[in-house]
């Protein structure tokens, strides 16, 4: 005869494995410690752990690349989305960019730069590695679609981000290549002489008006 003995406690149900978005949250938080926003779709909270500055994408790599020719190559992540490039400084900084651009002598100007800062949401770019649910092993490290948010510099778990981010002051002992006014005016520049460059190839373009 065999006897059945209730404990009175059920067994857990199988997990359900996360999908890619909820994956994308899980990275964000747990990693960085960055919250994210409840959504259809992966958005950081900006203004808490950091702001942005987000600017035209020809702009943008090319005042990288004067850093990185000054051999003071920048440490803080970047991100790319729709041909804009987003480059993540400290918390807050959004708020001094038009005193900022004033102090720089940039102030007026129609620079296509813009910061986003607290009450704001940025598209969350998957993190290094990611793969989306169902895609083979050989799906390379980003999303598909053309609009889709990416790393180009990712920020890196394990250590204090926000250390790398610009910000007015290089004070306090922690090591930053580029302060906030030394960037936006690089930045500025570099939108400044895209605007240009726009503007006369929109002149050379245009028909004679007889």
């Amino acid at each position: 005869m065999v006897v059945t003995v209730s404990t009175g406690v059920g067994l857990p149900g199988p997990r359900r494995p996360l999908g890619s978005g909820e994956r994308i949250r899980h990275w964000y938080e747990n990693e960085l410690g960055w919250p994210t926003a409840p959504g259809p779709r992966p958005r950081l909270v900006v203004g808490v752990r950091f702001d942005v500055l987000d600017m035209p994408a020809e702009a943008g790599h090319a005042a990288l690349a004067h850093f990185g020719r000054a051999g003071d190559a920048p440490a803080f992540p970047v991100a790319a989305q729709g041909g804009r490039l987003r480059l993540l400084v400290a918390a807050g900084s959004a708020q001094e960019l038009p005193g900022l651009l004033d102090w720089l002598e940039w102030g007026g100007l129609p620079l296509d730069l813009a910061a986003i800062g607290a009450g704001a949401l940025m598209d969350a770019p998957p993190p290094p590695g990611h793969r989306p649910s169902g895609a083979p092993r050989a799906c390379p490290d980003r999303e598909t679609s053309p609009g889709a948010a990416v790393w180009l510099r990712p920020p890196e778990p394990g250590r204090e981000v926000e250390s790398s981010l610009p910000t007015l002051s290089a004070m306090g002992g922690r090591r930053r290549s580029v302060d906030l006014a030394r960037l936006v005016n690089t930045v500025a520049t570099q939108c400044h002489r895209v605007r240009l460059r726009r503007a006369c190839a929109g002149t050379a373009g245009s028909p004679r008006v007889p």
